[in-house]
């Protein structure tokens, strides 16, 4: 560290003022869309400490290695973001920024999240060369996703398309269309948006057709529990809003201990009075079955909101479409 000092609103006493860091090395996957965020997160950080020097570290983690079978069944979304946990582990890396759709429900020990930044649209694209939204498609034509939460909601409301798996990066995914294997597929808006690929979206699915799924659109911030220095340097990174509402849709998550083996889906967002509306679903893969929950929460009280609502798809018939989820 050097000596200067800077004192940051929000700090505990203890750690103000704080001293600029001369150095923050970032561990991110390597494919185009993490390596986006990661340049994101890195400008940011340029910009709040001047003078500190800012680093990525690539890596590429077992959920970018295993493409022909889904994330459900190879160990879910935890496989994204193992090595670059090792990375903080070890010291190589001071933070991990990571698309929080795809951050575990559960953190591991010895891990925190320590920001969120704000987000970007949740909500889903539909991407086709031959038609305008899910509605204008025709019986038996083939929507591609990697997405039990989206195939369920698909097939709840258009039970006459089929749905075929869909896995690989961005780039992957978008060719895999291109060379008509499907004749649409569903994607986040968010990561089209920020490769500037907007003009491939032909409709966005509204929360009704398609609840997102937790922290989809945000981008959040790992690293080790025991470096409260380092939460200290993201703190002006966060936007409140963006955390509230995550932090309602993952208490969902956490309550139901889903993950990308459960179609589950948990959208909160802030009301003009500063309240929190939270939706959630949990389904059955075939769509045949589907519980909802919704709840109006203090903005002060975001986890409470998330458990509450959690708690009540359970009582609600989700405990019974989990159980059977899981054997």
């Amino acid at each position: 560290m050097n000596d200067t000092s800077v004192a940051i609103p929000g700090l505990e006493p203890a750690l103000a003022p704080l001293r600029a860091p001369e150095r923050i090395v970032i561990a991110t996957r390597e494919s185009r869309l993490a390596l986006w965020q990661a340049e994101h997160v890195k400008v940011r950080l340029e910009a709040v400490w001047p003078g500190c020097l800012v680093e990525l570290l690539g890596m590429t983690t077992r959920g970018d290695q295993i493409l022909d079978r889904s994330l459900s069944k190879v160990g879910g979304k935890g496989l994204f973001v193992k090595e670059l946990e090792a990375a903080l582990a070890d010291g190589r890396a001071d933070i991990a920024v990571h698309s929080m759709k795809d951050v575990p429900a559960q953190m591991p020990e010895g891990f925190a999240l320590i920001a969120t930044l704000a987000r970007e649209t949740p909500l889903d694209a539909f991407v086709s060369s031959r038609y305008e939204s899910l509605a204008d498609m025709p019986p038996g034509a083939v929507v591609g996703t990697s997405s039990l939460r989206r195939e369920a909601q698909i097939h709840a409301l258009h039970p006459y398309l089929g749905v075929s798996p869909l896995r690989g990066n961005l780039d992957t995914r978008l060719r895999k269309l291109d060379e008509g294997q499907f004749d649409a597929i569903i994607l986040a808006a968010a990561g089209l948006r920020r490769l500037g690929l907007g003009a491939r979206i032909r409709s966005l699915l509204s929360a009704d057709e398609s609840l997102p799924a937790a922290g989809q659109g945000a981008l959040g911030i790992e690293a080790r529990a025991d470096r409260p220095e380092v939460a200290a340097w993201l703190v002006p990174l966060v936007d409140p809003v963006t955390a509230r509402c995550v932090a309602a849709e993952r208490a969902v998550t956490q309550t139901l201990d889903g993950g990308c083996d459960v179609p589950l889906g948990a959208f909160c967002e802030q009301n003009p009075d500063g309240s929190l509306f939270l939706r959630a679903f949990v389904a059955s893969p075939d769509g045949s079955r589907c519980v909802r929950a919704q709840a109006v929460g203090q903005a002060d009280d975001a986890q409470s909101l998330g458990r509450n609502v959690g708690l009540e798809l359970l009582v609600s018939g989700a405990d019974r479409i989990l159980a059977e989820l899981r054997g």
